[in-house]
C-alpha cells in the first residue's frame, strides 16, 4: 500500500518518495501527497522529477485495486526512465487541487443546505453536483443564498477516525448512498465542518468553508421522479 500523506494533511504540495513498482501506466511510490480518483474526486496532477534531474508530467492518479497503491500516470517513453528503488520528488499541481479541494468542501455545505439523501455526484474542476433524492425541485435563487451563508460562516474543518462497527452503529452518518465509506483498513476517516457537517469521508479539503469562495447553483435537473440533481460552480 502506499502511505497517503494528504489524509492527515490535505495542504502538503510535495513530498519525496521511492519507487516500488512500475506499470503499464506509470509507477507507484511508498508514499505520496497525490489523492487517487476516488469519492467523486479526480485524481491528482503534477510532476515527478528523478535524482537525474527527468521531470515528468503526471497525468492521473489512480488506486491499484489489488495492491491497494497509488498508481502515477505517466507517458510510456517516461517509465522507461524509472526503476524500482528510484528516489523521486513528487510535486502536485496545486492550483487545480486547490481548486477541487474547495469544491469539495462546497458539496458538503450543499448536502448541509439540503436535508435529504444524496444518491450520487460527481467533482471537476470548477464544478460540481450531487443528486438529492427528492420529490420536489427547490429554489435555486435562495438555495445559494444559504449555501453561500454557510461558506461565510468560516466553519472550519477537522477529521477523525472511527472503527467500521463504530460506523455501523451510526449508519445516519452515511450521507452518499451511491459512494460509501472507503474500508478494508478496519478503520472510516470522519470529516467535520464545526457546527455544520460531519460525515465519512478520504477526500481532501480545505481549512475552512471560507476557504471555498462564493459560489452559485448553476442548473437544477430533475433526472427521475425522485431524483434531483443540483449542479455547483465558483462565482468567478
Amino acid at each position: 500500500m502506499t502511505i497517503e500523506l494528504f489524509r492527515e494533511d490535505s495542504y502538503l504540495q510535495t513530498c519525496e518518495a521511492e519507487i516500488t513498482m512500475l506499470h503499464d501506466a506509470g509507477f507507484s511510490c511508498d508514499q505520496t501527497v497525490f489523492y487517487a480518483t476516488g469519492g467523486g474526486q479526480p485524481g491528482d496532477t503534477g510532476t515527478a522529477t528523478t535524482t537525474a534531474g527527468d521531470s515528468l508530467q503526471v497525468t492521473d492518479t489512480f488506486k491499484d485495486r489489488e495492491s491497494k497503491a497509488h498508481i502515477h500516470v505517466v507517458a510510456e517513453d517516461d517509465i522507461a526512465k524509472l526503476a524500482v528503488g528510484d528516489k523521486v520528488t513528487l510535486k502536485l499541481d496545486w492550483d487545480r487541487r486547490y481548486r477541487l479541494m474547495r469544491m469539495h468542501s462546497c458539496l458538503h455545505m450543499l448536502c448541509a443546505t439540503i436535508p435529504a439523501p444524496v444518491t450520487g455526484g460527481s467533482i471537476q474542476d470548477g464544478r460540481g453536483r450531487l443528486d438529492f433524492d427528492l420529490p420536489d425541485t427547490i429554489d435555486k435563487e435562495a438555495t445559494t443564498d444559504r449555501l453561500n451563508q454557510l461558506i461565510c460562516g468560516n466553519h472550519t474543518m477537522s477529521t477523525r477516525w472511527i472503527t467500521d462497527a463504530e460506523l455501523d452503529a451510526n449508519p445516519e452518518l452515511v450521507r452518499t448512498l451511491s459512494a460509501p465509506p472507503p474500508r478494508g483498513t478496519g478503520k472510516v476517516r470522519l470529516v467535520e465542518f464545526k457546527d455544520v457537517d460531519l460525515q465519512p469521508c478520504g477526500g481532501t479539503h480545505v481549512a475552512s468553508t471560507i476557504e471555498i469562495g462564493p459560489v452559485q447553483i448553476k442548473k437544477v435537473e430533475k433526472k427521475g421522479k425522485m431524483n434531483r440533481r443540483i449542479i455547483v460552480v465558483f462565482e468567478e
